[in-house]
């Protein structure tokens, strides 16, 4: 047995065709009569045949050896959420619940009032109880955390996005068929405008191929929910489940990439923090300054969510959601699924049935397979009745 290093990646800008030439050698790997260094060594002609065969009949694995980091430089949230929703990706993303975004006159003057509220209200609520995990620091962020909700879907936001050259190539591809299937609503008509000037940037890259976005199986971008398609709720082995949740929930939940999530928007719901909910002044305010705003598209919209997955998946992504840390929404919307999953195991005598049980107690340093490097003695959060 050996293992060898035959290509990594670097700092700097690869060529087309050396990207071309790599992925000819790949090809050849499957036919090889002799050696991985014979087939590197063969004639350029033959390898560039290879590379016109497999374009041509649609064998575009190979091009998945080579990878690509771009640098997205003010792009709306949203079109980092589509890339975010496809396959084989990287992603280190400017967060909105940790730093401040370039926001309108508007937009920075209700956000900055928000961020008082939510300072106020968890100071008041929880700090004097638990002054070590409530820091002011603590608080600031918790802060900016809910107040993000204001800010729109839309706002411009930076990230490095790593993908392989196939997949470059299918991205185009798939933009170009959404364009002309994209809803006529008022979201479809932003959405489309957006992805329109996307793509042409894609386009204008020197490892744009034309042979690469052939598209013959006629896909499209995965987030969009197909309206002709409801999805039946299921839990077994694998699951599939609808509910409502925000723009910044799917966010956080498109990062658990073994599980498939599409969503549809829902015109004039919106997410309430906890934490001002039992308040009717507040929500009253909340849900003026969100109106006051105007078609905007704010992270607190709601979307009916489709989420599909595998029981192992899905118990993976509570050992990450289900804490004092993560973002409160997604802790709940994930208790939610938890109820009903163990719920029906149980009816169907699963043989799981007790297993998915031991996620119910609580957080999940509470798990039987999960020790938390860093407990954070808050106990509302570890019970999961915080409000923040």
């Amino acid at each position: 047995m050996k293992v060898s290093v035959i290509a990594t990646t670097k700092l700097g800008v690869e060529s087309k065709e050396n990207f071309d030439m790599f992925s000819g050698k790949a090809a050849g790997i499957c036919y090889m009569p002799a050696s991985f260094e014979e087939l590197m060594a063969e004639d350029t002609a033959k390898t560039l045949r290879r590379v016109e065969q497999t374009k041509n009949s649609g064998h575009h694995s190979v091009y998945d050896h080579n990878s690509i980091s771009l640098y997205l430089e003010d792009v709306p949230k949203f079109i980092a959420m589509i890339l975010n929703n496809e396959k084989q990706y990287t992603t280190s993303e400017k967060s909105a619940r940790y730093t401040r975004m370039k926001l309108t006159e508007k937009e920075e003057l209700i956000y900055n009032k928000w961020i008082e509220i939510f300072k106020g209200k968890i100071t008041k609520k929880y700090a004097k109880d638990y002054p070590t995990f409530f820091t002011d620091s603590k608080i600031e962020k918790l802060a900016q955390e809910n107040a993000r909700y204001l800010i729109s879907v839309f706002t411009p936001t930076s990230l490095m996005y790593t993908t392989t050259y196939r997949q470059l190539n299918y991205l185009i591809s798939f933009i170009d068929k959404e364009l002309s299937a994209l809803a006529k609503s008022d979201f479809g008509v932003r959405v489309h405008n957006e992805l329109r000037k996307f793509v042409e940037l894609l386009k204008a890259l020197p490892y744009y191929d034309p042979k690469l976005c052939a598209n013959e199986k006629d896909r499209i971008l995965s987030i969009f929910a197909d309206e002709k398609k409801k999805v039946e709720e299921y839990f077994g082995d694998v699951y599939a489940t609808t509910y409502k949740a925000s723009f910044a929930c799917l966010a956080q939940a498109q990062r658990h990439r073994t599980i498939h999530y599409t969503m549809r928007v829902l015109e004039d719901e919106y997410y309430v923090p906890p934490i001002i909910a039992d308040s009717p002044d507040f929500v009253e305010l909340w849900i003026t300054d969100i109106k006051d705003l105007g078609n905007i598209y704010p992270q607190a919209t709601l979307l009916e969510i489709n989420e599909m997955g595998t029981l192992d998946a899905f118990i993976l992504k509570m050992k990450e959601r289900k804490c004092t840390n993560a973002q409160l929404e997604i802790n709940r919307v994930t208790n939610d699924i938890l109820k009903k999953y163990a719920y029906a195991l149980r009816m169907k005598i699963h043989s799981r049935a007790e297993e998915i049980i031991e996620y119910t107690k609580g957080s999940r340093c509470t798990f039987p397979d999960y020790k938390c490097p860093t407990p954070c003695g808050f106990a509302l959060g570890v019970d999961e009745t915080r409000e923040i």
